[in-house]
């Protein structure tokens, strides 16, 4: 994700009352590395879902977190940019 769609984000997300649960869902490719790197980046207790694609090649994998502030949000989304192969939803 480039800078500028990160400021449309935190515009967005400035529009909400903040803590709050929200939802995060990445696509990454299917192998351990890969969907580690995303399961290291949320706590123990938060609400993760995974689903292979139908070919098995991609994981889709969603993530329910209180989140306290703008900030925070886009520190994970910044930290999972670094991943190879990763898209974040």
């Amino acid at each position: 994700m480039s800078d500028s769609i990160f400021d449309k984000l935190k515009f967005q997300l400035e529009q909400q009352v903040w803590p709050d649960v929200y939802l995060f869902k990445f696509i990454v490719p299917n192998n351990s590395e890969s969907v580690a790197k995303i399961n290291a980046l949320f706590n123990e207790s938060s609400d993760l879902v995974m689903h292979a694609s139908r070919t098995g090649k991609y994981m889709s994998i969603s993530v329910k977190e209180l989140m306290l502030d703008v900030d925070s949000i886009i520190s994970v989304y910044e930290k999972a940019s670094q991943i190879k192969g990763v898209i974040s939803l």
